[in-house]
């Protein structure tokens, strides 16, 4: 029995009931795939299904508004996805008809769609022999094959693809590849893979070589960097201050209270900057400080020491929100958590 047969006898066995397997349909495939670039299966599911039962087409998506959308996100993060997907949407429907691209190389010039994404939408819809070189996939080939190799080098991505490309045969492409996906996914996992149960253990040469942990070529770890944000909420009236993040930075265009950046430790540290200054100036009467609230929260490159220093007026000013008005807003997850436990009640 060749390789692709092999693969997909066991992924007819073994994989998992998802939402998007039960559709061809781009736009759905689309969506699933840029969920799925930086989030958990587990963790998608009702994000997509969320999606799709508000934006069921590309029409209907691209009339949707930037905050409406990243509100619907709010909680995935990496949020430029979202943003991405708006204006592809837009524009396809502006120049293309409303028609989904149907081919690989019109697939990858969609804003924010890669070799990966481009390569599972053309096979899986249109049936082109393209392959994905996913985490997963990688790690799995790099394993089988016996080989070291760094996948953010264009050249090894091609190298194996090509490869991949040789052993698809006579399967169909995209059933090629969400068997390759989910093999990698469920069977050839990072850690602690059960090898003696894998179908390919008598030709794998890393588990020949009995060094299967060493596959693929580690990563260097990245140190996370520190950051310290001090947001400044002010309660008037069961109203705050509440902004839209413009900045070329993490949770751009998402709304937030006002913000001090940098290590703030004492009360008299955070009144003496400029940003509460000018906010106490245009209050009616003194605020007074009610508590200090300590987050950290992990991105992926990044480690967030957020303190939320929360004063109330009886004083008022222009701009303030209700908390009617908060909630519809998109916010970073953090921010909406916090309003939940600390300020509604």
């Amino acid at each position: 029995m060749n390789f692709s047969s092999k693969l997909f006898n066991w992924y007819q066995k073994n994989k998992r009931e998802l939402p998007w397997r039960e559709t061809k349909d781009p736009y759905k495939i689309w969506i699933s795939e840029v969920i799925l670039q930086q989030t958990r299966v587990k963790q998608g599911i009702p994000y997509y299904i969320k999606f799709l039962n508000e934006y069921p087409s590309l029409n209907k998506l691209s009339l949707a508004s930037e905050e409406e959308i990243l509100l619907l996100w709010q909680g995935l993060g990496y949020y430029r996805r979202a943003i991405y997907l708006l204006e592809s949407a837009k524009k396809i429907v502006k120049t293309n008809n409303g028609n989904f691209p149907n081919t690989f190389d019109d697939i990858l010039k969609i804003k924010g769609v890669g070799d990966y994404t481009a390569s599972a939408i053309s096979s899986i819809c249109f049936g082109e022999k393209e392959v994905v070189v996913d985490g997963n996939v990688f790690r799995f080939m790099s394993r089988l094959l016996g080989l070291k190799r760094d996948i953010k080098l264009k050249s090894n991505l091609l190298f194996f693809k090509n490869t991949l490309k040789l052993l698809i045969e006579d399967l169909n492409p995209g059933d090629f590849n969400q068997a390759l996906m989910e093999f990698g996914a469920l069977q050839c996992i990072p850690n602690k893979p059960p090898c003696q149960s894998c179908i390919f253990k008598s030709e794998c040469k890393a588990y020949l070589m009995k060094d299967v942990k060493s596959y693929p070529q580690k990563k260097v770890k990245i140190q996370k960097k520190q950051r310290h944000l001090n947001y400044i909420v002010m309660l008037s009236n069961k109203k705050l201050i509440f902004k839209k993040r413009v900045e070329s930075d993490i949770w751009k265009n998402l709304y937030e209270f006002p913000l001090v950046e940098g290590k703030c430790s004492e009360l008299n540290q955070i009144v003496n900057k400029k940003e509460f200054i000018d906010l106490n100036n245009k209050l009616t009467s003194p605020p007074k400080f009610l508590k200090l609230v300590n987050v950290k929260h992990l991105l992926s490159h990044q480690t967030l020491n957020i303190k939320f220093w929360v004063f109330t007026s009886e004083g008022s000013f222009n701009n303030l929100r209700s908390f009617k008005e908060i909630l519809s807003l998109p916010k970073p997850i953090v921010i909406s958590d916090f309003i939940d436990k600390h300020l509604k009640s």
